[in-house]
């Protein structure tokens, strides 16, 4: 995505039956950043993006990519600059993992309009950047959760859309293949220029990976700006309830969020008693 290319919201209402998630929210994303949302379950994150990529059409207000509304906007004209990886994407039965990625750029199809090179090229690429190039003859409902959410990704990366919305991308991934795919994303924004817009639960790995953070709270915007201006432990307290402790990250210098709980914290320390060894006598009253 270039710096051309413009999404926010204006005074935008969402919501389900009677009840509304996002109320009012005026929001502009950062053209050619990586942007990551947070905050609690069920308080509209998902929900906002489903209405980024048009899926959900707002109570009132609007959304608006390049000046004109998503919501006016042709579908398949929209998939060619926006796309959408959901928190739970259903793949037909049967579908092999080649044929999956494939799908991602049937945007670029125009009618009567035959499969190029182009075409095997960004499905071949997207496979081999997720690693899933040995996968491609398989069938998706056979594979890991891990494996099959590379998967989707890879779909979404062959797509080539200038602007990516996904919802918890390293859901169902070990850490070590959640860093992969975040640094995967970050490949991409940072050699293609494509703006990321995801969601993720890990507070730390969105301050490590964001340009900008959206913290949303009580159906509205609570904080918007760096990492080192969101991520502080008052938001953490605003956010979740939680009391935390918010460090500088010695690896990557981004804020690191230490949540405190009722177990497993240590005591701060007086300075004046020496610290208990086995072969030090127990303090007095203490049964072995």
């Amino acid at each position: 995505m270039t710096a051309s290319h413009s999404l926010a919201t204006e005074d935008l209402t969402l919501g389900y039956g009677d009840r509304a998630v996002i109320e009012n929210l005026d929001l502009e994303l950062a053209a050619g950043r990586i942007t990551v949302i947070v905050g609690a379950n069920a308080c509209g994150k998902s929900t906002l993006l489903r209405s980024m990529s048009r899926l959900l059409a707002p109570r009132s207000g609007r959304v608006v990519l390049d000046g004109k509304e998503v919501h006016r906007t042709p579908a398949k004209q929209l998939a060619c600059t926006l796309g959408l990886l959901p928190q739970s994407p259903v793949s037909p039965e049967g579908i092999t993992v080649l044929d999956l990625v494939g799908r991602g750029r049937h945007p670029h199809q125009r009618a009567f309009s035959r499969w190029t090179a182009r075409d095997d090229l960004a499905v071949a690429a997207a496979l081999e950047a997720t690693r899933t190039a040995d996968l491609a003859d398989r069938a998706v409902d056979e594979l890991s959760g891990g494996q099959r959410q590379r998967v989707w990704i890879a779909m979404a990366l062959a797509q080539q859309t200038d602007l990516l919305l996904l919802d918890e991308p390293t859901t169902f991934l070990d850490i070590s293949h959640q860093v992969e795919v975040l640094d995967l994303l970050t490949d991409l924004n940072r050699d293609r220029g494509t703006t990321i817009v995801m969601v993720l639960h890990d507070l730390n790995l969105a301050a490590r990976y964001a340009d900008r953070l959206i913290a949303l709270a009580s159906g509205g915007l609570h904080a918007a700006g760096t990492p080192e201006e969101v991520m502080t432990e008052d938001t953490v307290r605003a956010l979740y309830g939680m009391e935390s402790q918010v460090i500088e990250d010695p690896l990557s210098g981004k804020p690191l969020v230490l949540p405190i709980g009722r177990h497993h914290s240590r005591p701060p320390s007086t300075g004046t008693q020496a610290p208990w060894t086995p072969t030090a006598p127990l303090p007095s009253g203490t049964v072995r």
